[in-house]
């Protein structure tokens, strides 16, 4: 296995999508400075662990590439308890993932960050597709190779998704048994976010409004014209940038989160393309949720987090056991990379008690 790039120094960035509206791109420059407050680290480099990079296939043959985190006082003779990890949307594992799967691996767990299927460098084109049954097999793909090594445990496995692969991962286990226990951090809902927007706030006629040039734009690209894209973090600010897009441009479009990975554009980080977004529409993972019991969910969330209201919908429609657990303060973006506000501890609990022998 590959060593992975991950610990050399990073630069540019992807993004984690904003998926309320399609805001474009501004003309006035930011002078705006990353915010590195509450401990801010992202690019969080261990020395208790060694990273490897690794490649394995989907069901659809595609390669989905992710870093696998081992703690390096993983006894040989033991088959250790595993835990996959997904990124924000539209982002990829470099960013939020991978710290995450560092402090995890330090409490004992091998742990893999993947990149989804279109972003990163796990294959996939058209690039920034939304193809949310393929992103949810990307989790069962990621159980098929960890329990397929001689030093995991494969009935003692996991799954952690944060933002929208919170949403991906619920879908994921729905349908697979093998997740023994499931955690999400600032959890979206990619298809209410994409069909009704935060609280509510988006009309079904703006909603046909969006599918229908989504539509139109299908013509456009079939026929060889420009590939559009939608939604994502904006790339400069302005006096009257929406105080959301502002807190994603904090962490992506500045050093505290930005990466841009090997072949993919800075202009097109974190924007999904306009004609596949849609498909968001058609996606309800929290129809079913209760089928996921007895399985244990925990859903973390800041608890001034734009986002909340999709843990707390998830939590409400859940079965037993499960855990809806507040982080005082914090804001979705939030725990992304501020080690001061993430509950390592509770997640590490969590996976401790429900991935036992």
């Amino acid at each position: 296995m590959q060593l992975s790039t991950f610990t050399q120094k990073l630069r540019v960035s992807t993004a984690s999508t904003l998926l309320v509206a399609t805001i474009g791109l501004f003309s006035i420059p930011s002078t705006m400075a990353a915010d590195m407050s509450n401990g801010a680290n992202n690019f969080y480099q261990s020395t208790q662990v060694t990273i490897q990079k690794v490649t394995f296939k989907n069901q659809y043959n595609m390669n989905i590439v992710g870093n696998l985190v081992l703690p390096k006082n993983l006894k040989k003779n033991n088959k250790a308890p595993a835990i996959v990890i997904g990124h924000p949307m539209g982002a990829v594992k470099e960013q939020s993932s991978m710290l995450y799967a560092q402090k995890l691996a330090e409490q004992g767990f091998v742990t893999l960050a993947i990149d989804q299927s279109f972003w990163g460098e796990s294959e996939g084109q058209a690039r920034n597709v939304v193809a949310p049954d393929i992103y949810a097999e990307a989790f069962s793909a990621a159980v098929d190779y960890l329990g397929t090594r001689d030093f995991i445990d494969r009935n003692r496995i996991g799954a952690l998704g944060i933002c929208g692969s919170g949403s991906f991962v619920i879908s994921a286990a729905k349908i697979d048994p093998r997740m023994k226990a499931i955690a999400t951090v600032s959890m979206y809902d990619m298809g209410s976010a994409n069909r009704n927007a935060l609280n509510h706030s988006q009309t079904l006629e703006q909603r046909k409004q969006i599918i229908s040039d989504a539509a139109q734009q299908r013509y456009v690209e079939f026929t060889g014209g420009k590939t559009e894209y939608t939604s994502g973090t904006v790339h400069e600010l302005t006096a009257d940038t929406y105080p959301i897009q502002r807190e994603f441009f904090d962490f992506y479009r500045t050093p505290r989160g930005e990466f841009t990975p090997k072949g993919a554009d800075s202009k097109t980080t974190t924007h999904p393309t306009l004609t596949s977004n849609v498909k968001f529409m058609n996606f309800y993972p929290f129809n079913d949720i209760e089928t996921i019991s007895p399985r244990p969910m925990l859903f973390i969330t800041g608890d001034q987090a734009h986002s909340k209201e999709f843990s707390e919908e998830a939590y409400k429609l859940a079965g037993q056991p499960k855990e809806l657990y507040y982080v005082k303060g914090a804001g979705h973006v939030e725990l992304y990379d501020r080690t001061d506000l993430i509950p390592f501890d509770k997640l590490a609990s969590f996976f401790k008690a429900n991935l036992k022998k």
